[in-house]
C-alpha cells in the first residue's frame, strides 16, 4: 500500500513525464515547420520521392531515415531548407521515421508513412468524349456550413454583399447538391481550385494558392475534399480538379521563405506578364518578348513560379500526384497552361501521365487561332516543327467560343458571318492531333456569359445542342442551364454570381421546380423560363448520355445555306464504309430569323438506305421522300435516322 508521500511523488513524476513530453512535442514542432509531402504510396511509378523539411536553420543538422535508403540530400542557400531525396521501390506499407539529429541527439523526428494504392490506381478510368463537364465555381455554389465562413487560419470572411468577396460556398454545399447535377445528365465535375487561398481580398477564386496540400478552410478539410470525390463516385459523377502550375499566391509560407532566390522569377520592380503567348511557338519571336510572357507575374498577387528549378518542378509533380492518389481524383484542369515554361511543363505532364495512363488533362491555352492551340496538344503536327512535344492530351476550343459568342447574333449568313464560322473552324481540325479530345464550350469563369449576350432561351438551345454533339468534350458553366447571366463589361464578379438557392437565407432556388419547392424550404422554386432552360438542358444531356454515335462517331459537315448548319455524327457497323447498318444522328440547326427549306438530296451521303428520322428533343418525325422539310426560324433538330 503506497503511502502519501508515495502516491505525491508519482503523481509528481507522472506530471512531470506530461509537462517534459509536451514541450519535447513543441520544440519538436517549432523546429520542423513543414514536411511535403508527408506520406507517398506503394508500387509507384514515381517511387523516388523527394520530401521537403522546413524549419529554422535544419540545414546544420543531419539526417536519418529509417528504413528508406536516402539517395540525395540537397542543401539551398537558405538554411531553413532540406531537400531529402528517398527511395520507396520495393518498400511496404508502413511508418518510415525520418529524424533530425545534432551529431547524436535527436532534435526533431517526423514518422513519414508509405500507404496501399487502391485496387488498379494506375489505370483509372478519366473523362472523354463520352462526358458532359459541369463547371462550377465553389464559392458561389452553395453554402452549407455557415461555421466557416470565418476561418481563424484565412484572412478574409465572408461578405455577399461585397460582389468580388468570398461569399460561402463550401465542400457540403457541392455534396448536398451532386444529386442536382446529376439529375441535369452531367457526368463530370470542374471546380475551380479549392486549395488554401489566404490573399487578404478577392481571393475567393483560389487562383492565387498559399498552400498547396491544404483545401481551404472556409471550403473543409483535405477529408472532405475527398469525401466529395468518393460521394460524386457514388452517383457515378467524375471529379476533375483545377492545377495552378504557373503562380503560387503571395501569401504563400514558401514565398514568405523562399528556398532558393531563383524559386520565382525575379525583376527589380514588379513586371507583369504580357500574356503574349503566341511567342511560345513564334519562330520569329525575340527572346525579351518570350521572357516577358513566359515568366512575368501573372498578377500582383500571383509571383511566377521558376519551373526550370528543377526542386520546383519535382516539387509540383509529387504535389499532382499526391492529390490524384490521396482523393482519387479523375482527372485534371491545368490553368494559363502556355504561360508556364515550355519544357518544364511538358516534363511535368509526361510525369503525370506515366504514372496515370490514362487520366485525361486538359490545358488553358487561351488563343484564337487553330494552329496556335493545336501546337499545344500531344504529338501535334504542328509543335512536331520545332520537335516540341507539351504531352497534353486536351487543348480547349476558344475559336469555337469565339464564334459561339458572336455567330447567333448574325441571322443573316455571309461569307464569313453566321453559321458558316463553325463550318470554317472545324474545318480547320486537320491541324489538331486528336479533335475528339477538345473541351468545347459556350462559355468558363473567365469568359462573357452567353445568356447575356444571346438572351433568348432560342439561341441557348442552338448553342447547347452545337456544343453537345459535335466532336469533343462539352462542358456547361453553373447556372447557364437556368438562364443565368452576366456581364463581362461590369466585371468577374458579374459573371460568378451565387447560384439561387445555396445559401439559407435564399427564397428563391434554381435547384428544384416550383412543384418540389415546398419540401426543401424555400418560397419559390423555378420560374417558367428557369424550368424552359433547365429541362431543355435535361433532356438533351440525358439523350447525350447514353449515345455511343456522338461519343465516338465521326463527323461529316456541310457548307451552311441560309444559315441553316446541317452536319452528322455516324458509325460504320465494324468500322466498314459504305455498309449496311450505319448509324447515324443528324443535327440541323437553322439560326436565320426565318424559316428556311433544307432539301433532303442536299445531305444524301448521310441519308442513304435512310427513310426518316426521329427528333429527339421533340419527338417530331421527318420523311426523307418529302423531298424537302421547313426548319422553324431559331430552331433545332437533331434526328435519329431510322
Amino acid at each position: 500500500m503506497k503511502t502519501d508521500l508515495q502516491s505525491k511523488f508519482t503523481k509528481w513524476n507522472k506530471w512531470t513525464f506530461m509537462f517534459v513530453l509536451f514541450f519535447a512535442n513543441a520544440a519538436n514542432a517549432q523546429l520542423l515547420k513543414h514536411v511535403e509531402p508527408a506520406n507517398w504510396w506503394v508500387n509507384m511509378e514515381h517511387h523516388e520521392v523527394q520530401i521537403l523539411l522546413h524549419g529554422t536553420n535544419i540545414a546544420n543538422f543531419q539526417v536519418e531515415v529509417a528504413g528508406l535508403p536516402m539517395t540525395g540530400i540537397v542543401k539551398t542557400e537558405n538554411p531553413n531548407y532540406l531537400f531529402v531525396t528517398v527511395e520507396t521501390e520495393g518498400k511496404v506499407a508502413g511508418t518510415y521515421p525520418i529524424k533530425l539529429m545534432d551529431k547524436k541527439k535527436e532534435v526533431a523526428h517526423f514518422d513519414f508513412k508509405l500507404e496501399e494504392r487502391m485496387n488498379n490506381s494506375a489505370q483509372r478510368e478519366s473523362y472523354t468524349s463520352a462526358d458532359v463537364v459541369y463547371l462550377l465555381m465553389p464559392d458561389r455554389f452553395a453554402n452549407a456550413n455557415e461555421g466557416l465562413d470565418a476561418h481563424p487560419e484565412t484572412k478574409e470572411v465572408t461578405n455577399r454583399s461585397n460582389p468580388g468577396g468570398r461569399h460561402g460556398g463550401d465542400i457540403m454545399g457541392i455534396i448536398q447538391h451532386l444529386n442536382y447535377i446529376k439529375e441535369l445528365g452531367a457526368t463530370a465535375i470542374w471546380t475551380t481550385p479549392m486549395l488554401e487561398d489566404n490573399e487578404e481580398t478577392y481571393s475567393y477564386h483560389g487562383y492565387a494558392q498559399s498552400d498547396l496540400y491544404k483545401i481551404d478552410p472556409r471550403y473543409g478539410t483535405n477529408s472532405w475534399y475527398k469525401e466529395m470525390v468518393l460521394e460524386a463516385h457514388r452517383q457515378g459523377l467524375k471529379v476533375i480538379k483545377d492545377e495552378v502550375p504557373n503562380h503560387w499566391s503571395s501569401k504563400h509560407w514558401m514565398i514568405q521563405d523562399l528556398p532558393t532566390h531563383d524559386w520565382i522569377h525575379q525583376f527589380p520592380s514588379f513586371t507583369r506578364s504580357s500574356y503574349r503567348t503566341s511567342t511560345q511557338m513564334d519562330p520569329y519571336a525575340s527572346q525579351k518578348d518570350k521572357h516577358a510572357s513566359e515568366d512575368g507575374w501573372f498578377d500582383t498577387t500571383m509571383p511566377d513560379m521558376n519551373q526550370s528549378n528543377p526542386l520546383l518542378l519535382n516539387y509540383l509533380i509529387q504535389n499532382t500526384i499526391w492529390w490524384i492518389e490521396y482523393a482519387q481524383l479523375d482527372g485534371l484542369r491545368v490553368d494559363t497552361y502556355s504561360y508556364n515554361d515550355k519544357e518544364a511543363i511538358s516534363k511535368w505532364t509526361k510525369a503525370i501521365t506515366d504514372e496515370y495512363p490514362r487520366l485525361n488533362i486538359m490545358g488553358e491555352v487561351w488563343l484564337h487561332n487553330q494552329a496556335q492551340i493545336s501546337y499545344w496538344q500531344k504529338d501535334s503536327p504542328i509543335g512536331a516543327i520545332d520537335y516540341y512535344n507539351s504531352y497534353l492530351p486536351t487543348v480547349m476550343d476558344f475559336t469555337l467560343q469565339d464564334a459561339i459568342m458572336v455567330a447567333f447574333n448574325e441571322p443573316k449568313q455571309d461569307w464569313d458571318k453566321g453559321m458558316v464560322r463553325f463550318y470554317d473552324n472545324f474545318s480547320n481540325d486537320f491541324q489538331y492531333k486528336d479533335p475528339s479530345n477538345i473541351l468545347v464550350f459556350m462559355e468558363n469563369h473567365d469568359t462573357k456569359r452567353f445568356n447575356e449576350y444571346c438572351p433568348n432561351l432560342a439561341d441557348y438551345k442552338l448553342a447547347l445542342t452545337l456544343i453537345t454533339t459535335t466532336r469533343g468534350i462539352p462542358q456547361i458553366y453553373y447556372g447557364s442551364e437556368i438562364g443565368m447571366k452576366g456581364s463581362k463589361e461590369i466585371g468577374d464578379a458579374d459573371i460568378r454570381k451565387d447560384f439561387p438557392g445555396g445559401w439559407a437565407a435564399d427564397r428563391h432556388t434554381g435547384f428544384c421546380s416550383s412543384e418540389d419547392v415546398k419540401c426543401h424550404g424555400y418560397q419559390t422554386g423555378r420560374t417558367p423560363e428557369e424550368e424552359a432552360y433547365f429541362q431543355f438542358t435535361k433532356t438533351l444531356l440525358n439523350w447525350r448520355k447514353n449515345n455511343t454515335i456522338i461519343h465516338e462517331g465521326k463527323l461529316m459537315q456541310f457548307v451552311p445555306e441560309n444559315n441553316v448548319y446541317v452536319y452528322a455524327r455516324y458509325k460504320e457497323p465494324n468500322g466498314i464504309a459504305d455498309k449496311p447498318g450505319r448509324q447515324v444522328v443528324l443535327v440541323i440547326i437553322n439560326n436565320s430569323s426565318k424559316d428556311e427549306t433544307i432539301r433532303w438530296d442536299r445531305y444524301q451521303e448521310m441519308l442513304q438506305g435512310k427513310e426518316s428520322g426521329l427528333d429527339v428533343l421533340t419527338n417530331q418525325s421527318f420523311n426523307f421522300d418529302l423531298k424537302t422539310a421547313i426548319i422553324p426560324a431559331k430552331t433545332a433538330y437533331i434526328l435519329e435516322l431510322k
